[in-house]
């Protein structure tokens, strides 16, 4: 049990930790959408581009423009290695 609460808390640790770059990175972006889908992956341990936009109510544009954006500074991850039906986590 204790090995899995230290796991847990090393979890929310290495999220805090990214939550304070991605706000960081993504200060001067404009717009609702960086700072909502900031929120969203702090949240969730996985993420799609159809649950960010049914979740921030934003454009597909925009939450794919916003997702590459942040793939390439290095905030996320796209761990399914498809083109289709892709999935982020968090780059840590």
């Amino acid at each position: 049990m204790n090995s899995a609460i230290l796991s847990a808390m090393r979890v929310l640790d290495d999220t805090e930790r990214w939550a304070a770059r991605a706000k960081s990175d993504m200060a001067h972006l404009s717009g609702r959408t960086p700072v909502a889908l900031r929120r969203i992956f702090s949240e969730w341990f996985l993420v799609s581009a159809p649950m960010a936009e049914s979740v921030t109510g934003a454009s597909r544009a925009a939450i794919q423009r916003n997702l590459a954006w942040m793939e390439e500074s290095g905030l996320i991850r796209e761990v399914t290695g498809q083109g289709r039906f892709r999935i982020w986590t968090l780059e840590n």
